[in-house]
């Protein structure tokens, strides 16, 4: 079917409504890969993406969950970014084939660099061993601009419910992988 004139200018104005609409739906901070194998100690990261028109993304604070700590985390290096780990004691360590670990990583903290407008980065971790007594983790996400502004990425998705406005990214782990 042919458009013409005006038919032309409405599909193009319904098709950019529709952009832009969907626009903050895939803008969130998110985790790639989506899944990891339960058990796994591997790399992951948060991808965040700067969805202000004039503003920087100046710090990223991403919180490691509490009820399925994750035993060993070490933070990849950016190139114009500062990176601080805050840890917790636990009062019984986890034990892992590289040995036992009492104290875990709750938050880490990236500042100094920038995403700029219509950009977006990764932060990347690399850790393990991944829970295995737990379907999902739920990492909150906190991202600060340079104007002050700050997108809390906490909602939990809920079943049954509509999707969250500012839903916390979110790992699904899926069964170990047998050797």
């Amino acid at each position: 079917m042919r458009l013409r004139g005006g038919r032309r200018i409405a599909a193009a104005v319904v098709a950019a409504g529709v952009v832009f609409a969907a626009g903050p739906a895939w803008a969130h901070v998110e985790i790639e890969p989506e899944s990891l194998p339960k058990g796994a100690t591997t790399t992951w990261s948060f991808r965040v993406p700067n969805e202000e028109p004039s503003a920087t993304t100046v710090k990223v604070e991403i919180f490691f969950p509490e009820k399925f700590p994750i035993a060993d985390v070490l933070v990849q290096q950016k190139p114009g970014w500062t990176f601080a780990v805050e840890t917790r004691h636990l009062a019984k360590p986890i034990r892992t084939g590289d040995g036992s670990f009492g104290d875990v990583v709750t938050k880490v903290t990236w500042s100094g660099g920038q995403i700029v407008p219509g950009a977006f980065d990764l932060f990347t971790v690399f850790g393990g061993p991944l829970p295995t007594k737990t379907g999902k983790l739920v990492f909150k996400a906190l991202q600060t601009y340079s104007d002050g502004s700050v997108v809390r990425w906490i909602e939990t998705p809920t079943k049954g419910a509509p999707a969250p406005e500012n839903p916390a990214p979110t790992l699904t782990l899926t069964p170990a992988r047998k050797s």
